[in-house]
């Protein structure tokens, strides 16, 4: 558990191997062979959907994109669209965007200095609510992120992480391989009171908020992908069909 707490913790510089002067946020650009690389990035990716988009901007934001990177940090890379260019049909691209997405992803293992490198398609009316977001296609800086002094609560954290992780491990204790549905609701269930919690910390105390850390800390020890590994091995299960024993 340290490990991931002491992840939290402001650093004094931007990460050196993104920005050229990391340590002077007022002279601070992204270094040009990582812009060039994120933006052909983008491009395989706006290829990958299929169809032609007007891409509004393509940005980066996130923790490497702040003063709180560590070792568990990736590449946030936002394609900003509009959706309201998609008319009636724009619940039916919000979720061809989020499938294409997974696919994506799924598909490649992309790094940049060794971090991974995250696509997600957000609509330009969508409030963000990091402090740090670079616009990568216009090479400056549109949210410029401050160094501050964070108070962490250690133990706060963690217990409220680990009454989570139980919550977890008891919700996928009671599941059943044969009530697919009631299984599958079950763990959508406390995926939404996960993203509930963390959107309440991020609306009242934005992304240094205690909610938003435990998030985190779920996320960085593997109790987020356990929900959804969980959820993919049940549906599998499900529609396999078993040898017969002979």
């Amino acid at each position: 558990m340290d490990n991931i707490i002491s992840s939290f913790f402001v650093k004094d510089s931007l990460n050196s191997e993104i920005w050229s002067d990391h340590d002077n946020i007022e002279e601070s650009k992204m270094k040009s062979e990582i812009r060039d690389g994120l933006l052909e990035i983008a491009n395989e990716f706006i290829e990958f959907l299929g169809f032609d988009i007007f891409v509004q901007d393509v940005t980066m934001t996130g923790s490497l994109a702040n003063f709180n990177w560590s070792d568990y940090s990736d590449i946030d890379l936002h394609i900003i669209y509009d959706f309201k260019e998609s008319g009636e049909q724009e619940e039916l691209f919000k979720d061809l965007f989020n499938l294409k997405k997974t696919i994506f992803n799924s598909q490649h293992d992309i790094t940049v200095k060794g971090y991974e490198v995250e696509l997600y398609v957000q609509d330009m009316n969508e409030p963000h609510m990091s402090t740090g977001v670079y616009s990568v296609l216009y090479d400056e800086w549109l949210e410029r992120p401050e160094p501050k002094e964070v108070k962490i609560d250690k133990k706060k954290i963690e217990d409220k992480s680990q009454q989570w992780m139980d919550i977890i491990d008891n919700t996928i204790e009671d599941l059943e391989v044969g009530d697919l549905e009631n299984s599958v609701e079950m763990l959508d269930s406390v995926k939404d009171k996960i993203k509930k919690f963390r959107t309440s910390g991020l609306e009242k105390g934005g992304e240094y908020s205690y909610e938003n850390l435990v998030f985190k800390f779920l996320r960085r020890n593997g109790y987020i992908q356990k929900l959804f590994d969980n959820k993919n091995d049940l549906i599998d299960k499900n529609l396999s069909i078993q040898e017969n024993l002979k």
